[in-house]
């Protein structure tokens, strides 16, 4: 199973420096991918800017958008952006994409949250259009520029229950799921789920299963500071729900994370995102000396 790290994005503290600094760390270290997220409401750093620039500072890793909320956006603009990103990362670029759950960031954006789901489906097949090299309509030249990869890259889905899942499966090359607290049967679930409606829409190639959990490491009472992230990253859900939920929150330790990694591997899941809920460059020392000792 393969390891990959996430940007601290969402995490207090992120600055200036963190970008470029996590992302050369990320590349130099034992980890498979560095990855961002959206989110528009929030004090992240913008998704697309940010993956460009871990694009240009990494050689090895791949360099995965989680998650890509593609409602949100016109399709002609997303595929510039994608085929940039893919000529940046010379062919290493990854793409996951979904619904989003904030309504906040829809508006914040002119965009409309009702029907997002079928908004999903009908801009996956706009997209793929468009990244092989089909004009946007009759008269217009293609989209550029090409990717890297030809047709562009692979396409994770970040579908979670059964309707989204059997339509993911039409269209996406893989999951892109998530566990809060990194808990194995979550993960085969969603495996063995995305399996069976792969099967029932006659694919047959099996689906790549990415999985992932709000991680602190490196850090005076990393099991405060998880659980404060995640209260306050999950908190357009509500405070109580969202104090709730981080309670739940389990990889604030070296062993407790080996253990989470070692479950998801036996779950069937193909790579692992640790999402930093700190800022401090520690995390990767101690997430390389856990990754190095599952070798």
């Amino acid at each position: 199973m393969q390891i990959g790290v996430a940007l601290p994005q969402m995490a207090p503290g992120y600055g200036p420096g963190t970008t470029c600094d996590w992302a050369r760390r990320i590349d130099a270290g034992p980890f498979s991918s560095v990855s961002v997220g959206e989110r528009v409401t929030f004090s992240n750093p913008e998704m697309v800017a940010t993956l460009g620039a871990c694009a240009a500072v990494t050689e090895r890793v791949r360099v995965l958008a989680n998650l890509w909320v593609l409602p949100q956006h016109p399709m002609a603009m997303v595929a510039q952006q994608i085929g940039t990103l893919d000529q940046l990362a010379n062919g290493r670029l990854e793409v996951a994409v979904g619904v989003g759950g904030r309504e906040h960031d829809y508006r914040a954006l002119a965009a409309d949250f009702r029907g997002r789901h079928q908004q999903l489906d009908d801009k996956v097949a706009e997209l793929r259009s468009l990244l092989a090299g089909d004009p946007p309509f009759e008269g217009a030249d293609p989209v550029g520029p090409a990717c890297v990869q030809p047709g562009g890259p692979i396409i994770l889905a970040g579908a979670m229950g059964p309707k989204a899942m059997r339509r993911a499966a039409r269209w996406a090359d893989g999951i892109s799921g998530f566990s809060i607290s990194g808990a194995a049967q979550e993960i085969a679930a969603a495996g063995d789920l995305a399996d069976r409606c792969w099967a029932e829409a006659g694919r047959t190639t099996p689906p790549r299963k990415v999985s992932g959990c709000f991680t602190a490491l490196g850090v005076t009472d990393a099991a405060a500071a998880l659980r404060s992230f995640t209260a306050r990253y999950l908190r357009f859900l509500g405070s109580e729900l969202a104090e709730m939920i981080a309670a739940t929150t389990r990889a604030s330790t070296p062993e407790t994370l080996a253990a989470i990694l070692d479950g998801a591997e036996r779950a069937g899941c193909d790579e692992f995102i640790l999402v930093p809920a700190v800022t401090d460059p520690n995390f990767l020392e101690v997430a390389t000396e856990v990754v190095a000792a599952r070798s």
